[in-house]
């Protein structure tokens, strides 16, 4: 089964059903799932779960928390002695999926648009966006997009404001829509100005719109208080152990893949309720098939997870190989589209594959993502993350007292065989927290 389209009609409506369910279950992470199938346990008496062994490393890394002796709590800093157990507990952080489910799940739209919206909140990425557009994820969906962009105009009521922007412009625009009184000339600079303002083309701007170059400033300071990243709020980085949904192992110069699924629970069907289907009632039977429907859609959905995800990584292990077996500095660029039609599904599908899905490998454990790696025109095939590197060598190296400024830096780096242009070694330096030649400048 891809993650397609289905075409036969007859059949729209359930197969979008289970379509909708494979899709939600292959973008969860392996604790996203687990906390999946455990829900669903509640809702569906036929569904039994049963939590895999707890692993030597898990038991390891169990073992060294440190406990406080029996009947006694650790003490303050500051030395206090009423400190109680109460004192040490605190509310989980709500991540921003859960912010907006919990939303969702109170918003007074119908149904059928409050799941789209459901589907939405789940392909926000980290700092709150959407990669794709509407008709996408109506393809993905089989929903007319005019019912899909119904639902995002839902979501991107929701806060935090700014969430299920498509980039920054929408970002900021839904967020300057969302004040009481509304301001002309920050919509129109946002709009059609937001790179000018970037670099602080002050009177570029005030001569396009015919008015003062002190309205663009204060409209500038004003932009300033919004917030580009709305989901980063949620984030938090607590230590956690990362479980691992694929090895790759290296047997003398050869690579093999191989899933990791220990870790995850076992679905079975609990064959007490099961009986039920033949020995109860009408009403009940139509309830239980219902039930046994809905727990072979999740079992098939997990088991199209999972080669899925191998499917992925073996395709990224044969682009990657000298990475695999020399190291991080033969990573080559790739894309989603070479790995989606090498093993012919759709670039979305390889993308939800690989966000939040780890791979144990020689080199360490890696986000699956991480592979994949924007590449540059040149005699090299250099990542970004090795133009970075050499970028930061440079400016290591530099004067101080003449410090390289952005165009020597893209100059210099053609030199070695890597074209890119002046906004990306800007770009890339500003990533780097590395300031501009006029600030790296020293006259002692």
């Amino acid at each position: 089964m891809d993650y397609g389209m289905y075409q036969q009609q007859s059949m729209k409506l359930v197969m979008t059903t289970e379509l909708r369910q494979a899709i939600t279950i292959l973008q969860f992470s392996a604790q996203d799932l687990t906390d999946y199938l455990h829900e669903q346990q509640l809702e569906n008496p036929l569904i039994e779960i049963s939590d895999p062994p707890m692993t030597e490393e898990a038991r390891r890394r169990t073992a060294e928390v440190d406990m406080p002796e029996p009947g006694r709590m650790p003490s303050g800093k500051s030395g206090d002695s009423d400190v109680t157990a109460l004192d040490f507990l605190r509310e989980p952080e709500e991540g921003l999926r859960d912010h907006l489910l919990h939303q969702i799940r109170m918003s007074e739209a119908p149904e059928a648009i409050r799941h789209i919206m459901n589907y939405l909140a789940l392909s926000l990425d980290e700092n709150g966006y959407l990669e794709h557009e509407i008709d996408v994820y109506a393809g993905e969906l089989g929903e007319e997009p005019g019912d899909v962009a119904k639902a995002l105009g839902e979501l991107q009521q929701l806060d935090p404001p700014g969430v299920g922007a498509r980039n920054l412009t929408e970002c900021l625009l839904i967020q300057l829509n969302g004040h009481e009184a509304r301001d002309p000339l920050a919509e129109a600079i946002v709009r059609d100005h937001l790179d000018q303002l970037a670099n602080k083309q002050f009177q570029k701007i005030a001569k396009a719109l015919d008015v003062g170059v002190e309205d663009v400033e204060v409209v500038s300071d004003f932009l300033k208080t919004l917030n580009p990243k709305p989901g980063a709020v949620f984030h938090s980085t607590p230590a956690e152990y990362i479980t691992p949904d694929v090895h790759v192992i290296k047997t003398g110069n050869e690579l093999v893949v191989k899933l990791a699924d220990g870790h995850l629970p076992r679905m079975t069907m609990n064959r007490e309720y099961e009986q039920l289907l033949q020995s109860g009632g009408s009403e009940v039977a139509s309830y239980m098939k219902q039930k046994q429907e809905q727990f072979h859609w999740i079992k098939r959905s997990i088991q199209q997870r999972q080669e899925t995800i191998l499917n992925v990584t073996k395709a990224i292990v044969r682009h990657q190989e000298d990475f695999f077996l020399r190291g991080a500095d033969y990573l080559k660029p790739l894309n989603l589209k070479t790995i989606a039609e090498e093993i012919e599904v759709h670039e979305s599908t390889v993308s939800r594959a690989t966000v939040k899905k780890y791979a144990q490998t020689p080199k360490g454990l890696f986000e699956l993502k991480y592979f994949f790696r924007s590449g540059f025109t040149g005699e090299g095939d250099d990542s970004a993350d090795k133009v970075k590197l050499y970028l930061k060598r440079l400016i290591d190296e530099e004067e101080k007292k003449k410090p390289y400024s952005d165009q020597k830096i893209a100059d210099l780096l053609e030199v070695k065989g890597i074209q890119v242009s002046r906004r990306t070694v800007a770009k890339y330096r500003e990533e780097l927290s590395i300031p501009s030649s006029s600030k790296r400048k020293r006259y002692t």
